[in-house]
């Protein structure tokens, strides 16, 4: 592990010329592959970022007990692209080779031999996942109702042509025809119902194509693909009281697990904390005052800036009404917004008192400032799909499209 750390910090340096040589390797020696990655050269670059961030990711949890469960999930997912033997290998050859590349002299042979090992336990663990996987690939879904909040927020009502099996508080990834081989996650806003149907909650980003055109394009019924849930930001059921904190349309997972509790109501309290840039953007807050006043155990907390402030003033709102509370150590607390926001909230609550071990949620590869979401083919053989916040807050490009 520590020869892979190591090589891997020389690496880092030249990140980007890494990534790029990778994937033009990739794509001299195998160009049939070439279609199933973005056409926009916009679409590429961000497509060699989370490449890396997805790297960094693997090395970072090469001795988390949790590397396994998530490159079998990521393999079972990644069905979606009809990944076969040979997209392994010809993704393997040009991995070792971009390493190569960047590493220069200190690409030795003992180096050499440490990576050919550590992708092949990676490509033979996913492999393992997909193999186990009696589901479909993906499935078909069926747009039945279109919901727009203002200019960049909807929630999109599917019907999945089969039904989905998920848990509250999953995501799944979804493409349309309307940006082929564009791949992106977003959350499942509502516990399992009987019709089967489920909610996306989408937020448009700044020149992202797909979150365009899910807000402003997608119509009833047009078709969308469903990948395979993933996450693990979903109930323990613990007997312990409950802290949700939700930013932007982060909301949905949180919206889903407090649909499983109003219908198996929990015996401990519940916060749940709200964030949002401005209250236009509390798009569901009617849904929300309802459960407050019809159900006793759950109290709720709106943080938006001052009229006239930055919206980053929200943040610190946030923070000194976490600082108000107190028994952080006895709660258990989900929370869901953008990668930043996460590791910000986390940090601060574990100085205030909550234990690292009772924070859930999704964890996402980070490279460098750039906020990546690994969808792209390019890499299923390392990275696992994003969570599936979108903060509406963020009006630059981020890590959606």
């Amino acid at each position: 592990m520590r020869i892979l750390k190591s090589s891997f910090a020389v690496v880092e340096r030249r990140a980007e010329h890494a990534a790029k040589f990778f994937y033009s390797h990739l794509f001299w020696h195998n160009p049939e592959v070439r279609a199933l990655f973005p056409a926009s050269f916009e679409d590429m670059e961000r497509q060699r970022d989370r490449l890396f961030a997805a790297l960094t990711h693997v090395i970072a949890h090469l001795e988390n007990e949790t590397l396994v469960p998530y490159l079998r999930d990521l393999g079972r997912d990644h069905r979606k692209f009809l990944a076969g033997p040979e997209h392994y290998a010809a993704l393997g050859a040009s991995l070792l080779a971009a390493l190569a590349e960047t590493s220069g002299e200190a690409w030795t042979p003992a180096v050499e031999k440490a990576w050919t090992e550590a992708y092949q336990f990676i490509a033979d663990t996913m492999t393992a996942g997909a193999d186990a996987s009696d589901e479909p690939p993906w499935w078909d879904a069926e747009v039945v109702r279109h919901l727009q909040y203002g200019e960049d927020i909807a929630v999109l009502t599917l019907r999945p042509h089969a039904p989905l099996p998920y848990r509250p508080g999953q995501y799944v990834s979804v493409s349309s025809d309307r940006v082929p081989t564009t791949w992106r996650t977003y959350s499942l806003g509502n516990a399992p119902r009987p019709d089967t149907t489920v909610d996306l909650h989408v937020s448009r980003i700044e020149g992202g194509r797909l979150s365009t055109a899910l807000v402003r394009e997608i119509r009833p019924g047009e078709l969308l693909r469903l990948g395979a849930p993933g996450g693990n930001l979903v109930l323990r059921r613990a007997d312990r009281p409950l802290t949700f904190i939700a930013a932007g349309t982060g909301w949905a997972p949180v919206r889903a697990m407090l649909e499983e509790l109003v219908q198996h109501p929990p015996d401990q309290d519940v916060r749940l904390f709200v964030v949002a840039r401005d209250g236009a953007h509390l798009y569901d807050r009617p849904l929300i005052d309802g459960y407050a006043a019809s159900r006793g155990w759950l109290g709720v907390t709106y943080i938006t800036p001052a009229p006239g402030q930055h919206r980053n003033q929200a943040t610190t709102r946030l923070a000194t009404a976490l600082g108000n509370r107190a028994m952080w150590r006895e709660r258990d607390v989900y929370l869901s917004g953008p990668p930043q926001f996460i590791e910000e909230t986390a940090l601060l609550l574990e100085e205030l008192g909550a234990l690292p071990e009772r924070l859930f949620y999704d964890a996402v590869p980070v490279s460098g400032s750039a906020r990546t979401r690994p969808l792209g083919f390019g890499e299923w053989f390392l990275s696992r799909p994003d969570p599936y916040w979108h903060n509406p807050a963020a009006r630059a490009p981020r890590h959606e499209d």
